[in-house]
């Protein structure tokens, strides 16, 4: 799938697309499909530089927004936080939530004998 970017207030040049595409391939080291991948960037009347970027995966959809001073600064920072969403989808079916079946069992016999 092709990443979708669109400029408000900014003329997207091959340097910003290359960087970003260069960020959403390293996001598919999760080995989760990216789909719908977009991303709008604006520069406010403040000089800073607002990023943000959604994407479809399987069970979901991810969004982040970055907003910094210097454009490629923002595109680092967008990027941190879309590895992290990513990073807690792609380990969440192994992630052990309330279930403690694997904890074991102490008897009442066994703690009265240590306190002894």
């Amino acid at each position: 799938m092709t990443l979708e970017i669109t400029g408000k207030n900014i003329d997207i040049t091959p340097a910003i697309r290359e960087r970003l595409d260069f960020k959403f391939k390293k996001l598919e080291k999760f080995q989760l499909p990216l789909v719908n991948k977009h991303v709008m960037i604006s520069k406010e009347p403040s000089k800073t530089f607002k990023i943000e970027a959604s994407a479809a995966i399987p069970g979901g959809k991810i969004v982040a927004s970055a907003e910094h001073n210097d454009l490629f600064g923002a595109i680092t920072e967008l990027y941190q936080k879309l590895e992290r969403q990513i990073n807690k989808q792609a380990h969440k079916p192994a992630a052990r939530r309330a279930s403690h079946s694997d904890k074991p069992v102490v008897e009442e016999d066994e703690i009265e004998a240590e306190d002894a």
